[in-house]
């Protein structure tokens, strides 16, 4: 990846991260799965006016309506559910650790399924680096607890493992003649809504909860705007662009910016941890951009905003 890759990337996991500090506000008053659909719901009006603006309404029947129901599934619907589910018995710090396998999936996935993304001991020793990072960063003593609820830590890696199909599955319809990165995004999302809006009016009856404050629906406006319209369209943008490992490369990004932003707003407190967490990562991140193994410049082909 070439430096506007790096930095789109960066840029995706604040936009990702800070969905922690949006969720912070608004679930004290709107419960989990319906916040995850008034996330979904409340992006729709975003995208599809984007769409037309962009005059690319008619291309939405480029691909099979069943590829964006499926692409939904797999990278909201399936993953959120399962982690709001998880969120009442599982720390946040294993289920970071446990979201933090999302590269490791993506990586084998891509191996066997990507003919471009074969594994390679570069790209597992980053990938470990990586992972180490986000231990480190959450709290070694987070590992305690692996293990103590079987049931929603394995639903917290089944939403990981999701992610990881999401990304090879986003791959392949990116790469598909006439669908953009926007129209994935307004599919997947479509098709995401479709199931996560029921689900919801269904578990949670939200008409007879009380009407959530200002704070509370601002932060759904974030969610639906920056955290998921803003984030999605760059998600599928980089999947197009550098590759389902690459792209899934986001998730050891999350917990930095999490913090970050946390220390920035929210007057929370940096660690020595959390730096060395951070060196980590970065050197993981170092070793599968490959020019810190090679020691040297990349070629023109991979030069700086190649893509």
């Amino acid at each position: 990846m070439g430096v506007r890759e790096w930095g789109l990337l960066v840029l995706l996991s604040v936009l990702w991260g800070g969905a922690f500090f949006f969720v912070g506000v608004a679930v004290p008053e709107i419960p989990p799965f319906t916040l995850v659909a008034l996330r979904v719901f409340c992006a729709l009006p975003f995208l599809w006016g984007l769409l037309m603006i962009r005059g690319q309404f008619f291309l939405i029947g480029s691909a099979p309506f069943f590829a964006f129901v499926a692409m939904g599934l797999l990278n909201n619907a399936v993953p959120q559910v399962l982690i709001a589910w998880a969120q009442g018995t599982v720390s946040a710090g294993v289920a970071s650790i446990l979201n933090a396998t999302t590269p490791l999936f993506t990586v084998l996935l891509a191996h066997v399924l990507i003919r471009e993304e074969k594994m390679t001991p570069g790209k597992c020793l980053g990938v470990v680096l990586g992972f180490s990072g986000v231990v480190v960063m959450t709290g070694l003593d987070a590992l305690d607890g692996i293990g103590l609820s079987v049931l929603a830590q394995g639903a917290v890696l089944v939403a990981s493992l999701s992610y990881a199909m999401a990304a090879i599955y986003g791959r392949y319809l990116a790469q598909q003649d006439g669908v953009s990165p926007l129209i994935v995004t307004v599919g997947s999302i479509t098709g995401a809504a479709l199931v996560l809006v029921p689900l919801a009016l269904a578990l949670e009856t939200p008409w007879t909860l009380p009407v959530p404050g200002i704070p509370a629906w601002g932060a759904v406006l974030g969610l639906a705007v920056l955290s998921t319209v803003c984030a999605y369209l760059l998600f599928y943008n980089l999947l197009d662009r550098v590759g389902a490992s690459n792209a899934s490369l986001v998730t050891f990004l999350i917990p930095v910016s999490a913090v970050v932003l946390g220390f920035l707003f929210l007057e929370e407190q940096l660690e020595p941890r959390h730096g060395a967490g951070m060196a980590l990562i970065a050197l993981g991140l170092a070793v599968l951009d490959g020019r810190l193994i090679r020691g040297r410049r990349p070629s023109p082909l991979q030069g700086e905003g190649a893509g």
